[in-house]
């Protein structure tokens, strides 16, 4: 059985956790914070798995690609606790749970070198126009996408990068429809806004063998185990003071 994260409010503890999490905001060795966190492993392969995977383990499998042939995978993202829902992405699909917002997301390539990959925010949106024809409106549906990040995995030690805006928002590029409101161009979004649906990470990948994926819990949050002892927790809480 996958482990089980989620985000709730602490309801004690402010002195503990602030000072848990200053001591989060360090820096390791490898570029990322030092703490708590939550791990994902996208590693490409280059053959398919079988169709019956569920979704135990912080793991999702990808088509591997080639540095001469891009494989693409969309990870469907849901609002809820960390985890994998569905691990085979070489059949072109995966799924991946996540809370709304509370925390950073850093992300390191391994494996082979020069391999590389890139991750983008993508959703749908409802776009109305006016037929110049007619003078009445015309609504149709988009997919927009962040800029993406890309990780190239080359020779040496390995640092993490923080990818944070690149995988949880979207700068609109055109206006969109949101029930009675226009959302102009240039505005950013956020993953899971209810302005845009269908949310999913595209991950083109041309011959990256591991992409490693951290989520640490924002300044004033902590990784911790809703109902269980402070160091074997594994929740996101935060001081009672700080809104999620």
């Amino acid at each position: 059985m996958r482990s089980r994260f989620c985000l709730a409010a602490a309801v004690a503890v402010a002195t503990t956790a602030t000072a848990v999490a200053a001591a989060q905001q360090a820096t390791t060795g490898n570029g990322a914070p030092s703490g708590w966190h939550y791990n994902l492993n996208i590693i490409g392969v280059p053959n398919y798995k079988n169709q019956n995977m569920d979704g135990s383990g912080n793991v999702i499998f990808v088509a591997l690609g080639s540095n001469n042939t891009k494989a693409t995978t969309k990870i469907l993202l849901s609002p809820g606790e960390f985890g994998v829902l569905d691990k085979n992405g070489t059949d072109g699909t995966a799924s991946f749970s996540l809370p709304a917002g509370g925390y950073t997301v850093w992300v390191r390539p391994l494996g082979k070198p020069f391999g590389s990959s890139k991750t983008a925010l993508c959703g749908t949106v409802t776009i109305t126009t006016i037929d110049p024809t007619t003078g009445l409106p015309v609504t149709t549906t988009d997919v927009l996408c962040s800029l993406g990040h890309v990780a190239t995995r080359t020779k040496g030690k390995q640092s993490f990068t923080n990818v944070t805006s690149e995988l949880t928002t979207i700068t609109l590029t055109v206006d969109i429809t949101c029930g009675t409101t226009v959302i102009p161009a240039g505005t950013s979004v956020s993953l899971f806004d209810p302005c845009v649906q269908d949310f999913f990470w595209q991950y083109d990948n041309t011959g990256l063998k591991l992409l490693q994926v951290r989520f640490y819990p924002s300044p004033l949050r902590i990784l911790a185990p809703c109902g269980a002892p402070l160091r074997s927790r594994r929740c996101f809480t935060a001081p009672p003071s700080t809104s999620i």
